[in-house]
């Protein structure tokens, strides 16, 4: 009897699992989402490296004076949004001691200052001490007659940036009352005009003769190195300007003008078309004086 019951059992037990194996699956199944979103991520377990701790320790930051103290405790605890690496603001180098300041070692240059426009000339090969009138000195210049010569003459081959067309010999109250007309009139008042003024003309400076080389007249300013005729100026796109013929020019001749007009008072004469036959072609100035102010004409 107790045979027959363990060969029933047996039976039983192989269709049992012959049914199982035909209904298994051919491949995992994969688990439904669960509801409410995405399946919650189980957390790593904490192993208890030591190697893992060392390294954590050596990367742990260290405070640092001035940090702001509710950030370390927020970071501690865990409740701030900032890292462990994280700083409350960034660090700003306190200044250096004055006497570690750099020093600016950039070579002093003069200024000729010319309305809104300025030129910035050294003082290399300056006379009259203005750095912007470039030239030499010269030996005194005795004259053949008298009144004639100059005791402290210069020869000025630039002034405020600008060449000459020819060097002017001229004593240096006379080379620096020419350089402000040119840096303080000739210069802004052409920097819109064809690249600015590039060289003046010059017609005559020192020479040894009375006025207009008429015989019997008192002898010129030329004669004493206080003189300098002008007779126009060259721009920078190669454009001459002159006396002679943009005196009336519709375009160009209030311009002329207003250089006649604005050397009046920085020179003692002033002399130009208007004045007489002889000017017809340039402008002449000189830094004679009268008591009754400047002649200008």
């Amino acid at each position: 009897m107790r045979a027959a019951v363990a060969i029933g059992t047996g039976l039983i037990a192989a269709l049992f699992a012959t049914t199982l194996a035909a209904e298994a699956p051919t491949r995992s199944l994969i688990p439904k989402p669960r509801p409410g979103g995405q399946a919650a991520q189980q957390a790593p377990a904490v192993v208890n490296d030591p190697i893992a701790n060392l390294v954590n320790n050596i990367l742990k930051p260290r405070p640092r004076p001035g940090a702001n103290t509710q950030v370390q405790q927020m970071t501690a605890a865990g409740t701030g949004s900032y890292t462990r690496l994280a700083v409350a603001r960034s660090l700003v180098p306190k200044p250096r001691p004055q006497n570690l300041v750099r020093r600016n070692t950039v070579q002093r240059t003069g200024m000729a200052q010319s309305g809104d426009d300025a030129r910035r000339v050294t003082r290399a090969g300056s006379v009259c001490g203005r750095p912007e009138i470039k030239g030499v000195k010269l030996q005194s210049i005795p004259g053949r007659v008298n009144g004639c010569g100059v005791s402290e003459p210069v020869k000025v081959t630039s002034v405020s940036g600008v060449a000459l067309s020819q060097p002017i010999t001229v004593d240096c109250q006379t080379a620096v009352v020419f350089n402000a007309w040119v840096g303080q009139a000739l210069v802004p008042l052409t920097k819109r005009l064809g690249g600015g003024v590039q060289e003046v003309t010059i017609f005559a400076s020192y020479a040894c003769r009375t006025r207009n080389n008429q015989r019997g007249a008192k002898i010129s300013e030329h004669g004493r190195g206080h003189a300098v005729d002008v007779g126009g100026f060259t721009l920078a796109n190669g454009v001459e300007l002159t006396v002679l013929d943009h005196w009336n020019d519709p375009q160009h001749g209030s311009l002329m003008q207003q250089l006649h007009r604005v050397a009046c008072g920085p020179f003692g004469t002033v002399l130009g078309p208007k004045s007489d036959r002889f000017h017809k072609n340039h402008f002449h100035f000189d830094t004679a004086r009268y008591r009754s102010g400047s002649y200008c004409r």
